[in-house]
């Protein structure tokens, strides 16, 4: 369970307001071992939070570099911590995600670098994202 004084620090160290929302959403996302969707979000952190809020609480979470967005082959957008070492000016979730076919978990191998990829002349990529799907070690047991 993610402590009270990580996420203070957490959200004092972005330097984001302590709104009983962010708290909530920090908490949830960094609690959670595997990347969850607006939706998941917000029935776990309940149902009495506006929907607005929320979304608006994780732009402000990625834009200042506390999440990063995953997205999966049925384009929905999942939210995941990022690394302590992110901010809002540089973002090091260059890592490899894993959808679990059979759970539909979306997992972020932060230890598993997107590998280097050589491009032909003039093309230049601005973002990288890298999913692998398989069956994670929960549903293997």
């Amino acid at each position: 369970m993610a402590s009270p004084d990580r996420i203070s620090q957490t959200l004092s160290r972005h330097e984001l307001r302590q709104t009983p929302v962010r708290r909530a959403v920090l908490q949830t996302l960094l609690e959670s071992s595997f990347a969850l969707s607006g939706h998941e979000i917000e029935q776990k952190i309940g149902g009495d939070t506006d929907r607005i809020t929320l979304y608006r609480t994780l732009k402000t979470f990625e834009e200042s570099g506390l999440i990063h967005r995953v997205i999966d082959t049925s384009d929905t957008v999942r939210y995941a911590a990022c690394s302590i070492e992110c901010s809002a000016h540089a973002h090091f979730d260059n890592h490899v995600h894993f959808k679990c076919t059979n759970c539909q978990h979306i997992y972020c191998l932060n230890q598993v670098a997107i590998p280097a990829v050589q491009l032909p002349d003039k093309f230049e990529a601005k973002t990288r994202d890298y999913l692998l799907a398989g069956v994670c070690r929960e549903c293997q047991e």
